[in-house]
C-alpha cells in the first residue's frame, strides 16, 4: 500500500533533484530514502527515475506519477486540517523567496500582489531546492525563484532575466571597461557569494583561463559581499540585478551564464476565486519588469 511517507520522497526528490539533497530536506538517511523509492517503484510496477551518476530524471511513468502524487499530498493536507475549525486570516499568502533576488525584484512582486487582493503576505527565504520543497509540502504557496529548463507538474510565470557578470568597485580600475578578458583578473582577489548558484560553474570558468584567485571573504549574505566589493576588499561574481551605485557590473569575455527568475506554483492554487487578482498580479510584474 502506498503511504504518504511514500509521497512525500517522491515529491522531494523530484524538487531536489538527488538523492544527498532531498535525504537531508526530509531529515533521513540516503539509504532510507532509496529504500522508500525502491518500495514506491516496486508497488506502481514502473520505474519513476532514471539514475546517471549523480543526475536523476523522471522516467515516462515518473512524470505521469507526478502530478497524482501532488494531487495526493494536497489531499492528505486537507485531512490533516479538517475539523481544525476556521482558518486563520493570516497570512492569506506565503511567499518563497529564493535568497539571491534583489531588494527592488522582490518589491515589484510584494506590491503587486499587494495590490489585488493578496494583502496579508508571509515571506520564507530559501535555495530553490528549499523553496520547491516547501511548495511540495504545501508549506508555502507560491515561489519567487529560478525557473528551469522544463518544469515538470508546476505552472511557471517568467518575470525577467539577466545575465551574471563579475562586480567591481564603481573606482575600480577596470570599472566602466567593455574588453575585459579572463586574464585580466588573474591578479585580483576575489570574494565568493556562497549564495550563487553558480560556484562550480565559476570556478570552472576561471580555473579553465588559468585564473586561480586567492579569496578575502566567503559568506552566504550577499549584502556583506558586496559592501566589502564597495570598500574596494575584492571582486564577486553576481546576478546583474544585485549591482548599486557603489557597485558596478563588469562583464567578461566568455563569462556567458544566465538566469530566469520567475514564480512557481501548483497549478490548483489559487482557488478558482482569486485567480483573477494572481493573473492581474502578474500582469502588472511583467510590466513591471519589462519597464526596468
Amino acid at each position: 500500500m502506498i503511504k504518504r511517507n511514500h509521497i512525500r520522497q517522491f515529491l522531494a526528490l523530484v524538487d531536489a533533484g538527488s538523492f544527498v539533497q532531498a535525504a537531508a530536506r526530509l531529515h533521513i538517511t540516503q539509504p532510507t530514502l532509496s529504500s522508500g523509492i525502491a518500495d514506491l517503484e516496486r508497488l506502481v510496477g514502473k520505474a519513476l527515475f532514471l539514475r546517471h551518476r549523480r543526475h536523476l530524471r523522471l522516467t515516462e511513468a515518473g512524470g505521469a506519477f507526478l502530478p497524482i502524487a501532488r494531487d495526493l499530498e494536497r489531499g492528505f493536507r486537507a485531512a490533516d486540517e479538517f475539523g481544525r475549525g476556521a482558518a486563520v486570516a493570516w497570512p492569506a499568502l506565503r511567499l518563497g523567496v529564493i535568497r539571491t533576488i534583489g531588494g527592488e525584484g522582490l518589491r515589484t512582486v510584494v506590491e503587486a500582489l499587494s495590490a489585488h487582493g493578496f494583502d496579508g503576505i508571509e515571506l520564507v527565504e530559501g535555495s530553490d531546492y528549499e523553496l520547491r520543497a516547501a511548495l511540495a509540502s504545501g508549506r508555502i504557496h507560491l515561489a519567487l525563484t529560478l525557473l528551469r529548463e522544463k518544469e515538470t507538474g508546476l505552472t511557471a510565470v517568467p518575470l525577467w532575466e539577466e545575465p551574471y557578470v563579475m562586480m567591481v568597485a564603481a573606482t575600480h580600475a577596470l570599472a566602466g571597461r567593455r574588453d575585459v578578458v579572463p586574464g585580466d583578473l588573474a591578479g585580483e582577489i576575489m570574494i565568493a557569494r556562497r549564495s550563487c548558484e553558480l560556484l562550480e560553474e565559476t570556478s570552472r570558468f576561471f580555473t579553465g583561463a588559468g585564473v586561480r584567485p586567492r579569496f578575502a571573504l566567503r559568506s552566504d549574505n550577499d549584502e556583506r559581499c558586496l559592501a566589502m566589493v564597495a570598500a574596494g576588499l575584492g571582486i564577486t561574481t553576481a546576478p546583474r540585478s544585485l549591482a548599486r551605485g557603489d557597485v558596478v557590473a563588469l562583464p567578461v569575455d566568455g563569462y556567458d551564464f544566465r538566469r530566469a527568475i520567475g514564480l512557481v506554483h501548483d497549478p490548483a492554487w489559487p482557488e478558482q476565486g482569486r485567480r483573477e487578482g494572481l493573473g492581474a498580479a502578474i500582469d502588472a510584474m511583467q510590466m513591471a519588469c519589462r519597464m526596468t
